[in-house]
């Protein structure tokens, strides 16, 4: 099946009837801001194709790979992506905790994190290594009872909820710029990386949050070829004018 990138040549029609035809897969770059919804409704009048999915939520705060399933016989195959395991470089505060445990939520709890070391955290990380159980943020799309969290939690209603048990393949700090620690996390399906933020913050004793965070690969699917919106349609325009 065929996949579109930075390296590829197609215009409008090629692609129409391509996703007609077989299905095909866009490598879309996501920017900052935009639900992953925003990107399927965004491409639906731009190649003027009403199947369109994608292959796992990015929150809008984050930014990287979204791979785009065209056509019926695409959208079909979703499910397979969604099961690979992902990759991610991320960003955390500590020293406070907001409701959506990332930086869209305002800080509470703020705290003095200057008795902190780096062996404290380099501990804290390697605790949450390998299959853990987490618990799912309040403010995310997980459905329970039919319902989404981030209805009940707009509500400020809180409900008890039960772990759902992940793996963490690799979860490794890669700087430590207090009160800011980067790391980045290779880890199985349903994941939510504000929860490994959340997490090590209460292991620290000061609270924690997601600051930032960018997909770099749904298995062997890069980021590093992936296309913009804008990209994509400059190349659709550019293919056009030939």
């Amino acid at each position: 099946m065929l996949f579109i990138d930075k390296n590829t040549n197609i215009s409008k029609l090629e692609i129409q009837k391509e996703a007609q035809e077989n299905g095909l897969f866009l490598y879309i770059d996501k920017q900052q801001d935009w639900t992953s919804h925003d990107v399927v409704a965004k491409l639906r009048p731009m190649l003027k194709i009403k199947k369109i999915g994608h292959s796992g939520t990015l929150d809008p705060m984050a930014t990287g790979l979204l791979i785009i399933a065209v056509g019926r016989g695409a959208t079909k195959q979703i499910s397979e992506l969604q099961a690979k395991s992902k990759v991610y470089t991320a960003t955390m505060k500590i020293g406070a905790t907001t409701k959506t445990d990332d930086a869209e939520g305002d800080e509470n709890n703020i705290c003095d994190i200057s008795h902190i070391t780096d062996t404290d955290i380099e501990n804290a990380f390697s605790k949450m290594q390998g299959e853990i159980a987490q618990i799912p943020p309040m403010f995310s799309a997980k459905k329970v009872k039919g319902q989404k969290l981030y209805h009940l939690a707009r509500k400020d209603i809180e409900i008890e909820l039960e772990p759902s048990y992940v793996t963490l393949f690799k979860n490794t700090i890669t700087s430590i710029d207090l009160p800011f620690i980067h790391f980045e996390v290779h880890c199985s399906k349903g994941t939510y990386i504000r929860a490994i933020a959340r997490d090590i913050g209460n292991e620290l004793g000061v609270g924690g949050y997601l600051t930032g965070l960018r997909r770099t690969l749904i298995e062997e699917h890069s980021v590093e070829n992936a296309l913009t919106l804008t990209e994509l349609q400059q190349m659709i325009e550019r293919n056009e004018s030939l």
